[in-house]
């Protein structure tokens, strides 16, 4: 081969080289021009800053539109450790009230959260008051790497309902692995509506670009706010809490353990809910939150126990009223049932006898309902006594489930408990099958196993003013902003329906008779609930407690056409129930009624009374 040609040969296989590595580079920076976003996307990362924008929270009103929570402007105060630069740390240690060494501490403890990384913006103060922010504002020329980041923070008006509304708290690791929404440092709903309509009340977050230089220092806007998505309000929620009755609800009862709850037998609003001893919302507000939260919880008082959808108690004798309205649907009972008053049976007082239906209501008669109840479980259908006392417990337990004893009422609140109706496995296996009426009667008087929450106290009262049904107790009034939490339309429209127990309408008649004659009629055991114009139909009950003194219960319902307010009232450890849970709720319903009280010397007592155990610690 000539040297020419191989000369040639080598030319084109250099220039064939150089042609491939060139394609090659072409097509690279054509895919990372063109078809790729890595480039472009890195270049908007390092010349654009995302700042999230809060939305502001729903506010909280009273079916009155008074506002029962809404929001106040805080501050956190973000630092970029890298640019505080080469200043007087002392000098801005006094900005934020720290010694040299306290100052140094939080800023290396940011540095290491962030993992070494400097350049990495974080909280140094969080949710700092406007005063503060003017004072420390006016000192931002010693504040080099240092900005304002606008939050807001809940704010309470009326200072009341703190076991309604509930508080905020920092999100936990929880929160933020279950929902894309939250961040590490943002808040959430803890307690109360804040927590069970949360989707609701926090809106929608949006986004602020900034414009940054190489060195990371901020020009501006970027693209003059274009690419900006502007947060989305939460939406508002109107309750049916009525904030002039709730405030009077807690002075009634100040210094006293127990709980009010008034619902609109009409459509299963709740008027109030007490529970009581209580504590001020606004301590769980701003940086003194986690002090307060601590001196709350560990209050001798438990003050974030929600007794009114928490606590269980046995009913006493205001489960005599559903006892009445069973007896007569089972045919075991009406207006000339009439039963002597043995007390060797289970203890009374002394009254008139013997009583008929309506009047062992009045009197609040125990050997009545012992007979009563006893009729009712042993039904003669078999000559096998433990199976005929099965076979009448069965059916009279469907009858008391369906006035929703044994279940949640569901009410619109978070951590509710529900009561407890013993069934038949409860008993047989603790007396392997062997029981019989005289195991279970203490039933008959709402002792025994029997337990309730308040709040079913009072949804019992609606059902006795609606002579057999009820709405699920709820404090969702209105909705007023967007939303898009599908479960919200459900829980509206359950709370809309009518529940109608297995007694008819036709059996409350007697009930109420008796429930008016205990607060009008001599020898009724709530005179101290009369109420002059306006009739109340009511039951007080006593129940047993075994390590103290008894628990004071009251429920009533008023007017007694077309009643307008159910209440049940609880007392802790203070004895019968017509002594204070009665002239409790009967204030409660006269408040409601007539908006006024024209028995100053019974709010006094009532007001005056101090019947804690343990008193509330300041």
């Amino acid at each position: 081969m000539a040297y020419g040609d191989t000369y040639s040969d080598r030319k084109y296989i250099i220039a064939g080289i150089f042609i491939t590595i060139g394609l090659i580079l072409i097509s690279r920076l054509f895919y990372l021009q063109v078809v790729s976003d890595e480039y472009f996307e890195q270049a908007l990362r390092q010349a654009r800053k995302p700042v999230t924008e809060y939305p502001s929270r729903g506010i909280i009103f009273d079916r009155n539109k008074n506002v029962l929570v809404h929001n106040e402007i805080a501050y956190d105060v973000m630092v970029i450790p890298k640019e505080i630069g080469e200043v007087d740390t002392v000098e801005v240690a006094e900005v934020f009230e720290m010694t040299k060494e306290e100052f140094k501490e939080k800023i290396d403890k940011i540095v290491k959260k962030n993992g070494g990384n400097r350049k990495t913006e974080d909280v140094f103060l969080e949710l700092i008051t406007a005063k503060e922010f003017v004072e420390i504002n006016e000192q931002k020329y010693k504040l080099s790497g240092f900005r304002f980041r606008t939050r807001t923070v809940r704010s309470y008006p009326s200072r009341t309902a703190a076991h309604v509304l509930g508080y905020l708290g920092e999100v936990n690791g929880n929160d933020v692995e279950k929902d894309e929404f939250y961040r590490s440092g943002d808040y959430i709903g803890k307690s109360g509506l804040e927590q069970q309509y949360e989707s609701l009340l926090r809106g929608k977050k949006g986004v602020k670009y900034l414009l940054k230089d190489v060195n990371s220092n901020i020009k501006g806007q970027f693209e003059a706010g274009a690419l900006d998505i502007p947060s989305v309000p939460g939406a508002n929620i109107i309750t049916s809490l009525d904030v002039d009755l709730q405030l009077y609800g807690e002075k009634l009862m100040q210094h006293k353990k127990g709980s009010i709850v008034a619902i609109d037998p009409n459509n299963g609003e709740i008027l109030c809910l007490i529970s009581a001893p209580d504590y001020d919302p606004s301590l769980l507000v701003g940086r003194k939150y986690g002090q307060n939260y601590s001196k709350i919880n560990k209050n001798k008082n438990k003050l974030f126990y929600n007794r009114a959808i928490q606590a269980r108690y046995p009913p006493g004798s205001i489960f005599k009223t559903m006892q009445a309205a069973i007896a007569q649907q089972m045919g075991v009972g009406n207006l000339n049932t009439r039963y002597p008053c043995h007390k060797h049976l289970v203890g009374c007082h002394n009254h008139v006898n013997p009583l008929n239906l309506p009047q062992s209501i009045q009197h609040s008669c125990n050997p009545y309902y012992y007979y009563l109840f006893q009729s009712m479980i042993n039904r003669g259908l078999t000559s096998d006594h433990f199976k005929d006392a099965r076979m009448g417990f069965q059916a009279w337990r469907e009858y008391v489930t369906s006035f929703g004893l044994g279940e949640k009422t569901n009410v619109d609140l978070p951590y509710e408990k529900r009561g407890s109706v013993p069934d038949t496995s409860f008993y047989d296996r603790y007396y392997n099958k062997r029981w019989s009426f005289r195991t279970i009667y203490s039933l008959a008087i709402g002792q025994g196993e029997l337990l309730v929450v308040p709040i079913q106290m009072a949804n019992l009262a609606a059902i006795m003013a609606n002579k057999g049904y009820y709405y699920r107790p709820h404090l969702l009034h209105e909705i007023q902003g967007e939303y898009d939490d599908p479960k919200i339309d459900s829980i509206m429209n359950m709370y809309q329906e009518k529940h109608y127990t297995k007694v008819d309408e036709k059996y409350f008649d007697l009930v109420q008779d008796g429930m008016q004659w205990v607060v009008e009629e001599p020898g009724g055991t709530a005179s101290r609930a009369r109420v002059k114009g306006i009739t109340i139909c009511g039951k007080t009950g006593t129940a047993q407690n075994p390590h103290g003194e008894d628990h004071s219960v009251f429920i009533a319902f008023a007017p007694r056409e077309n009643p307008k307010i159910a209440v049940a009232t609880y007392v802790e450890n203070s004895g019968g129930g017509g002594l204070w849970a009665a002239p409790i709720a009967s204030l409660i319903i006269e408040k409601y009624l007539n908006d006024s009280i024209a028995r100053p010397e019974t709010e006094k007592r009532i007001l005056e009374a101090n019947l804690m155990d343990v008193k509330v610690e300041e």
